[in-house]
């Protein structure tokens, strides 16, 4: 019996918790307090700003992080009947880590570190800005994608630097000196800036060096460019589907036992009886033998 009251009161307080985070006044107010502890960031880089109201900057950062504690307790109390589903959920686990490291010893002692947590708060907009969130997913998922892109594009500057450094080195030092200038310079040209006086430089040493700048930019500028579009764009398809199947807020408590569910059923049974009854409304009548009496399904089968 008691525990059966403890689970109950558990339900109850979860019940509470997910009312209150699941309004709109509450989402509001906690997107408003990211934003105030951004622009305290941005008002904190003012040296003159901070020599005059320091006490008043450090009480407004101690609201914040009291006002985050509140929302972090809550939205754990929402899943303290199911405390497994909470840690299920990657944004709660970092809403949980950035209001936890602020109590941290080492954390509070370090102003830098310190700096870059309250920083990380600003990334907790993306749990209100659904499209933000998406696209901060899709670029999660194209890290595979996008690291075998990078590979592939160190191994297209190597070669190519190679070989310029070995056509242009001697004539053109101040670019094409070393393998780490070549690099540079390549790097630089991946964005087509200065491609023409690259060219332009290039053809006064020789004429293959049209050769050698149209398959870089082709390659480089282009082949490259649109494979890591491709893969920003299938893991941004891959974030939406995944947004669109779990949702971060915590569902609704449904109880199977209660008046309600039982109301439910029944409206559910009586929606079932009418649609059979139209179903056998829309039958047509058996026939009929010479008697005037109907035939058995099972007759007329055989």
């Amino acid at each position: 019996m008691p525990q059966q009251q403890f689970l109950r009161s558990r339900v109850a307080l979860a019940r509470r918790c997910t009312a209150i985070i699941e309004t709109r006044w509450f989402a509001a107010t906690v997107f408003s307090l990211i934003l105030a502890n951004a622009a305290l960031l941005g008002v904190e880089t003012y040296s003159g700003i901070v020599a005059h109201h320091q006490h008043w900057l450090r009480l407004a950062e101690h609201v914040c992080l009291a006002a985050f504690t509140v929302e972090i307790v809550l939205r754990l109390a929402a899943y303290v009947d199911r405390p497994g589903e909470f840690f299920k959920d990657p944004w709660n686990l970092f809403d949980l880590a950035v209001v936890l490291c602020a109590f941290l010893p080492v954390v509070r002692e370090n102003t830098t570190v310190l700096r870059l947590l309250r920083l990380a708060r600003v990334l907790r907009t993306a749990r209100f800005l659904p499209q933000l969130r998406i696209v901060l997913v899709a670029v999660a998922r194209s890290l595979p994608g996008t690291l075998s892109f990078l590979l592939v594009g160190a191994l297209l500057l190597y070669v190519y630097a190679m070989v310029g450094w070995v056509f242009f080195g001697s004539h053109d030092p101040e670019h094409y000196g070393s393998i780490g200038r070549a690099v540079l310079t390549l790097f630089l040209l991946m964005t087509l800036d200065g491609i023409g006086d690259a060219v332009h430089a290039g053809l006064d040493i020789s004429r293959w060096s049209l050769l050698y700048y149209g398959s870089y930019v082709l390659l480089a500028s282009f082949v490259l460019v649109n494979v890591l579009i491709g893969v920003v764009i299938t893991s941004l398809d891959e974030a939406r589907e995944m947004d669109g199947t779990t949702s971060s807020e915590p569902r609704p408590h449904t109880d199977r036992s209660g008046p309600t569910a039982l109301a439910h059923r029944i409206e559910e049974a009586r929606r079932a009886l009418d649609e059979l009854e139209h179903e056998l409304i829309r039958m047509p009548p058996p026939p009929m033998d010479g008697n005037h009496h109907r035939i058995p399904t099972a007759q007329r089968r055989e």
